[in-house]
């Protein structure tokens, strides 16, 4: 491929790309593409951005012309890359994006031809460089056993709902910690940092280790993974709460040196 040596293409000023990363029961929805460059193979939902727009809007833009939906995002990096357009090649950034689209889904059959919901961990390639990085990174994220997920956080509380979306976006607004065995969740745990006024703080949330596990220390490892975590990010505190009933769960955290905290705790239901 050539490479345009105009004044204004000199310089290799990336172009814009978006790609949306939508998830249900562990599949991502991809598109196959109707023209070239890489006409016939899978591609992620996106594309690129228009002159005056952000790549917020320029990602809604594209996931309604080309399925027909609203959708909300959250940003998840940003993958450098390589384009063709005739016989001149280009660099290119891809934003990938975790998306929630709302509604029923129509294909846009000027922009793909076939939509499909592919398990995460059977797909094994993508149009542009920049989507392979990107394909790579979810692989490394986001394949959880959903089942198990379930499971745990029905043991931690019985009235409480967990949806993917919920997921994966506290896994980007902070950390998850957990430990597999065969293919099985055994426990897992969540930590996000809080900057507030006075201090880089972090709070853990939602420990729970599978009940059939309980006592072989995996809760302890757990909670070690998160403060190593923790001081990956220069925390200065460590915040947790928890019920004076699981005398399991006290004695873990002072063990591994939490220090009770007399406060008056207040919550306020806004639901």
């Amino acid at each position: 491929m050539k490479k345009c040596k105009c004044d204004l293409c000199k310089f290799e000023n990336p172009k814009l790309s978006t790609a949306g990363i939508i998830i249900k029961d562990q599949k991502i929805l991809v598109a196959k593409r109707v023209s070239e460059p890489f006409k016939g193979e899978w591609d992620f939902l996106g594309g690129y951005l228009q002159k005056n727009e952000t790549p917020e809007e320029g990602h809604r833009r594209e996931i309604k012309e080309e399925l027909g939906v609203d959708s909300e995002s959250i940003f998840l990096g940003a993958f450098p890359g390589t384009a063709n357009y005739k016989e001149y090649s280009f660099p290119v950034i891809g934003f990938a994006y975790l998306t929630e689209i709302k509604g029923k889904i129509k294909l846009n059959k000027k922009e793909n031809s076939k939509l499909a919901w592919v398990p995460i961990s059977k797909l094994k390639t993508i149009a542009f460089d920049s989507n392979q990085k990107i394909l790579k990174f979810i692989k490394e994220k986001f394949i959880y056993n959903w089942k198990d997920v379930v499971g745990l956080v029905d043991q931690l509380d019985p009235k409480a709902t967990v949806t993917e979306q919920s997921f994966y976006r506290a896994m980007f607004n902070g950390y998850i910690s957990k430990i597999e065995e065969r293919g099985r969740l055994l426990g897992m745990g969540w930590i996000f940092p809080r900057q507030t006024i006075l201090r880089h703080q972090a709070i853990v949330e939602d420990m729970i280790v599978d009940e059939s596990q309980r006592g072989k220390g995996l809760g302890e490892k757990i909670l070690k993974d998160l403060i190593k975590w923790a001081k990956r990010q220069e925390i200065e505190v460590i915040e947790l709460t928890t019920n004076p009933k699981r005398e399991a769960a006290n004695s873990l955290y002072k063990k591994v040196g939490f220090k009770l905290h007399e406060t008056n705790h207040y919550l306020l239901n806004l639901r």
